[in-house]
């Protein structure tokens, strides 16, 4: 690892060592530090620098930096993009070039403060343990850190997940898949969209056991996500337990009132149950809302029945 100085440390400045008072014209500047006139002029239009009419000694020592980093072959561009990411990531950071050390991990340019390590692009600590213990660290800096590396890991389980589910709908088998889904999950393990897929995996091949326990993670994980509830109430359909089933189709339809497929299960489990009336309900409202599937029949004629059942028994209590 090679370190790239970018602060005021080992700093040595015969000409700003008497005071640190004083200021410099733009000629002055570059006839001190032999910078190149074009030079200066792309750190200003990268904004690395600001433009001034005078400069003072903590403008010399950024631009002192600046100089060093263009030796090691650090393209300005680059160095565009390493300090907004700091400033986004790091907002009380006004001035990286005089507040932070850059250094060079292998390729990576990295940034130093007072007892952390930081890599700018992904917003990962890279903890110095050397300087100092984690717990000094700024607190805004490791909280803008945390954030990041959630969004990171968030964005890359997004990722996973959609390799997999394009795995799983080309027909991979599934245990493949499973394990596609699995390293999302390592990603986010609280990600429910792969909870239930998984569920669903475990479902499909009768292992209810697992399926139960992926669908209950991914309703802790997400107790708003209607199609959790909706799978873990098939679950229990399965099983025989109703009212477990009703609990979590109800559930669903709370967070959803247009689901149609839990509107048809609600359904059949009134009218399994005797409640004609429920059940009569939740038929219409599943044919409003799915007119046009191979099930709309099946549900026209449930209907046809218990209208049926209703005016024979109507006729016979009159």
């Amino acid at each position: 690892m090679m370190e790239l100085v970018s602060g005021p440390t080992g700093v040595t400045l015969e000409a700003v060592q008497t005071t640190v008072q004083r200021t410099y014209n733009r000629a002055q500047v570059i006839r001190l530090l032999d910078l190149d006139e074009r030079r200066l002029r792309t750190w200003e239009r990268l904004k690395l620098m600001p433009t001034l009419e005078t400069y003072c000694y903590q403008d010399l020592l950024a631009l002192r930096s600046l100089r060093k980093l263009a030796e090691q072959g650090i393209r300005a561009d680059r160095l565009q993009r390493t300090f907004k990411s700091i400033r986004e990531r790091m907002q009380d950071v006004k001035n990286p070039l005089s507040e932070l050390k850059l250094f060079l991990n292998g390729k990576r340019l990295n940034v130093q403060g007072a007892g952390y390590r930081l890599d700018p692009r992904t917003g990962q600590f890279l903890f110095d343990f050397e300087t100092r213990s984690v717990t000094s660290l700024p607190a805004a800096h490791v909280a803008a850190a945390e954030e990041s590396e959630r969004r990171r890991l968030q964005a890359e389980a997004e990722r996973l997940f959609h390799v997999a589910l394009e795995a799983e709908q080309a027909h991979t088998p599934a245990r493949e898949v499973m394990a596609m889904y699995e390293s999302a999950l390592r990603a986010n393990p609280n990600l429910a969209p792969a909870l239930v897929n998984i569920g669903t995996l475990y479902f499909n091949a009768r292992c209810h056991r697992d399926a139960e326990s992926y669908y209950a993670r991914a309703v802790e994980a997400d107790p708003n996500y209607p199609l959790a509830h909706f799978n873990l109430a098939n679950l229990f359909d399965e099983r025989g337990d109703r009212p477990g089933a009703m609990k979590h189709y109800l559930r669903a339809l709370e967070l959803n009132a247009g689901y149609a497929d839990a509107h048809y299960n609600i359904a059949l489990l009134y009218q399994g149950s005797g409640d004609r009336l429920r059940a009569l309900r939740h038929w219409k409202t599943y044919l409003k809302l799915d007119p046009g599937s191979s099930w709309a029949q099946v549900a026209k004629r449930e209907l046809r029945k218990l209208r049926d059942a209703t005016i024979i028994t109507g006729s016979r209590r009159a």
